[in-house]
Order: structure tokens, then sequence, then C-alpha cells
């Protein structure tokens, strides 16, 4: 029996290339099965629709009509932890979103990434330099999640000895984003319940200790910071400072990964940087359109009827929105499945848009940046050992699980 296209998108087999896919779901551009959400897959309807105060990050908002195991896995979670602010809709959204960017970016923490810069290039150096053998390595394994959970681990103030103990939460959570059909949605929420409650009890240690003797550090001014929002219970700076651990780490392995993985299928692009380490701006601007590390957005729900392409998508329904489809709509970009970095006009849906695009932007871009243009020039003749590698389960957060390289020696 042929596949649905919603079940060929979440087939693990379709995973190192879900583009023809996607090609095939924009001849509908509002695409509805029975029984399962509505699936928005062209650019311009997706951004529109990431700024439509219709739209509700809230699964509770969901009609108790509509199926999405999704929402009934966040359902589920709630008695572990409070919705982290990626998942509430304003007032509460701005609030919170309000609090942590204070810690976080500009006006009031304006250089706390870019600041950064110098210890960032640090934390590159020595992975490439502690690579080892370099007839075969795993890029993700010793390079493209080491890097960022270093990184979000000395911002947040969390012990990097403890990434043991957190990696296998962040896994379980991460996962829960995950539409699998195959799924048991009860036994997949109790995982994630457990695995938050986990992460909620080692986070609430953390927390306590830098009330005691705060740092300099995000979650030392997180648990004291009192300003004109107030300050947040203990539950939402739980719930943020959780989403701030596996956010900041989870998406940039992807992108990182993805990127070396573009750019070895692109040699020529891969000489040009090497050449200058200027080109990882648009570099990685192109590899947010090209290879998103967040695929879809599969957790909103329409607070009222809404009309889209001809379709009136009801009140209560459930909402997916395919980021990766629409960044590949060759009625936004020219020649869309091409990778181009010198494409001029790349507003991208790579990041998201409206009041929930990508709160780590700015660390993300610099972190890929930093990554590719010292792997570009310190690996001497770099080549993939196998084509597409071996992917993720997860069809959300979509990227290699190992990437295995070899190459001819390391450039100091």
């Amino acid at each position: 029996m042929t596949q649905s296209l919603l079940h060929q998108i979440l087939d693990y087999a379709n995973r190192p290339d879900p583009y023809p896919i996607y090609e095939e779901l924009r001849k509908t551009p509002v695409h509805h099965e029975e029984d399962g959400p509505y699936v928005v897959s062209t650019y311009y309807e997706i951004r529109s629709l990431l700024h439509d105060p219709r739209i509700s990050s809230d699964a509770r908002n969901l009609a108790s009509t509509a199926r999405d195991p999704l929402a009934e896995s966040a359902q589920e979670e709630e008695s572990a932890l409070p919705p982290s602010f990626l998942r509430l809709d304003p007032p509460e959204h701005d609030r919170l979103r309000r609090m942590t960017n204070r810690t976080f970016g500009p006006p009031h923490s304006p250089h706390r990434v870019d600041g950064m810069r110098g210890e960032l290039h640090g934390i590159v150096s020595g992975l490439i330099d502690g690579i080892g053998d370099t007839g075969r390595f795993d890029l993700v394994e010793q390079f493209s999640y080491p890097f960022p959970v270093t990184v979000i681990c000395r911002l947040l103030g969390v012990p990097r000895e403890d990434e043991a103990r957190f990696h296998t939460w962040a896994d379980t959570i991460a996962a829960s984003l995950d539409p699998d059909p195959d799924a048991d949605p009860a036994e997949r929420g109790k995982a994630s319940h457990d695995a938050r409650t986990q992460l909620g009890m080692y986070l609430a240690g953390l927390i306590e200790e830098r009330r005691r003797r705060p740092g300099d550090d995000i979650l030392s001014e997180l648990a004291t910071a009192k300003g004109q929002d107030g300050t947040m219970t203990t539950m939402e700076l739980l719930s943020t400072a959780a989403l701030l651990l596996i956010a900041g780490h989870e998406t940039t392995v992807n992108l990182v990964t993805n990127g070396m993985l573009t750019l070895l299928r692109n040699p020529d692009v891969l000489q040009q940087l090497r050449a200058d380490p200027r080109l990882a701006v648009p570099i990685v601007e192109e590899l947010l359109r090209f290879e998103p590390p967040v695929q879809l957005v599969p957790q909103r729900t329409t607070l009222a009827d809404i009309e889209v392409r001809g379709v009136t998508i009801p009140k209560g329904a459930s909402l997916w929105l395919v980021l990766a489809s629409g960044n590949r709509d060759p009625q936004r970009f020219e020649d869309p499945d091409r990778f181009d970095p010198d494409r001029r006009d790349i507003q991208h849906l790579g990041l998201g848009s409206g009041i929930h695009s990508c709160f780590g932007a700015p660390l993300a871009r610099l972190e890929a940046q930093l990554a590719l243009s010292e792997l570009a020039r310190r690996l001497e003749n770099p080549r993939l050992l196998e084509d597409p590698p071996p992917y993720r389960q997860n069809a959300v957060l979509r990227g290699p699980r190992h990437l295995p390289l070899a190459c001819d020696g390391i450039r100091p």
C-alpha cells in the first residue's frame, strides 16, 4: 500500500533526502489527511502563519476532537515541568522571553555572545587538535556534539563534567518532538515526563547553589535578577533553564554536521572557504536555507478558523509548518535545490520567524561560522567515508547521527 505523504516524511528510510517528498507536498500547499494535522509547505504561507496571532504554540488550545500525539505528549509532560516560553503565547511568552533575553543579548547584555569569540575559537581548536586517528573519525562524536555542549554549559554555568548525566535526558526530550507515527504516545509521554523530572531536579540543585553563590553566568543572573517584569518563579526558571540547555546544543550539532556534509559534497565551496574564512558568513546563511537543522514545526494550534490558499483550517486544529519545504519553494527561491552561498536574496526560514524565532540565533550563527571555517582550514584533504551517513531518528531535528570522515592530516 502506498504510504501517505505525511508518513513518507516521517519514514526513517527517507531521512537522508526528504526533499523530493517536500516537492510533492508543495503541490498541495495545505495538505490534510483524515484525523491528521493540517500541513503547510510553501514559503509565503508558512511565513505568514508564523506571524499570525491566531496561531497558538500552547498545546492546551488543541481541540479535543483533533488528534496530535505530540500535543498529547506535551500535555502529559506538564506535571514534570511547566511549558517553556517556546510553548506559550503572549503575554506569558513575551514576559519570559524578555526576562531571559536580558541575560543573553542586547540591549542589556550586548556583548555576551560576541565576547565569547576568542573562547569559542579556543574550544574549536582544542577539539580539532584532539581528533587523533585521521584515517577514520566521527565528526559528530569528536566535534559537532562536544563543541556546542561545552559552549552552552559555560554560558549557563552548568558543569561540563555533568554532560553524561544530562545527555540521556536531553536526547529523550528532543525525541519527544518527533511525530513518529509508530511510537506509543503514552509510552513516549512517560519517558519524556521522567526525563524532564530528572533534568528539573538536577537544575533545581544548580539554581539553589547559584542563589547562594552567584557567578558570572546566565543561570546565576536568571536566579537573582529583579527587573520590570519581576522575577521568575522557581518552576519558570527550571523550564527556561531546561529549554536553554537542550535547545542550546541540539540544533547546533545538526547545523555544524549538515554544514560539513554539504561542504564535502560541494568541494569547490569548501576550497573557497579554506582560502577565505570570511565566506563562512554567507555559507552558514545558505546552509540554514538549504539544510535547516529544524525541518518542521509540528506543535501549533489555530485559535480561529483560518483560510490558507482556499482551504479553511478550523479552530482548534493541529498545524504543522514544514520550514525545510518552504526553504526549497521555487516560488520564493530561484533554483532552490542548488547550494549557492552567493545567493543574494536569502530570507530563509531556517531559524523560524515571528515571535518564536530562534532565541539563540546569534550564538548558533557564530558557532557554525567558526566551526566550519576552522574545519575547512585545518583538515587536510577531508573526505566522506559514508554517503549518505547514518541519520538520527528524529524528523524534526534532522541531522546525521554519525559523520565518518578521513583526512590526510591536521594543519596547525
